[in-house]
């Protein structure tokens, strides 16, 4: 499926070249008077290695059609992660490498949709938002509630992202895959 360069998103899988590769970097660029690019970091699927690859705005680039299946993220074992599929209970694992920053928003028995090119396991995408604990984070200042300030805040999976300064340690709350950034604190 053909879309254009300016669709690439982190994480998706393009075919390029006749390897697969998944973008791991995107950037925009837009020179003045000049025409945009699109300045991307492509990691071969099968050999591990990167390139960087310039495309204009208006290039179009092949998207992998892949086969997603519902799983069950249960547990980690060391580097590999273990999913399982909803319907048939087989399980599989796959390596950290792999999976690259989505461990960081992996909780055990969250349901993710697994991506498949021809019977191979190449990533799994993660739902838009998850909801995460804050395990630590600095207490908060009081005259901080009308200002845009921010706070490191580390979450249950290790991640550590900026959140307001209302934020506190035991707090739940959301917090966008695709950027890595707070979205909102949930309600208990």
């Amino acid at each position: 499926m053909l879309i254009p360069a300016t669709q690439l998103r982190v994480g998706m899988i393009v075919a390029l070249k006749g390897d697969l590769f998944r973008v791991t970097y995107k950037h925009h660029l837009t020179p003045g008077n000049k025409r945009g690019l699109i300045q991307t970091k492509l990691k071969n699927l099968k050999s591990g290695t990167q390139i960087e690859q310039r495309f204009r705005s208006d290039d179009s680039i092949d998207k992998a059609t892949l086969e997603e299946r519902a799983m069950e993220y249960l547990y980690n074992s060391g580097s590999s992660y273990i999913f399982m599929d909803t319907d048939t209970y087989e399980q599989v694992s796959v390596d950290a490498e792999l999976l690259g920053d989505s461990i960081s928003y992996l909780t055990p028995n969250q349901r993710v949709s697994v991506e498949f090119y021809e019977g191979t396991l190449v990533g799994i995408e993660l739902p838009a938002t998850v909801d995460l604990k804050v395990v630590s984070t600095e207490p908060g200042l009081k005259r901080a509630t009308a200002t845009a300030s921010t706070k490191p805040a580390t979450l249950k999976t290790g991640l550590v992202i900026q959140v307001p300064h209302f934020i506190e340690t035991d707090d739940l709350i959301r917090v966008d895959t695709a950027e890595g950034e707070y979205v909102e604190r949930v309600k208990l």
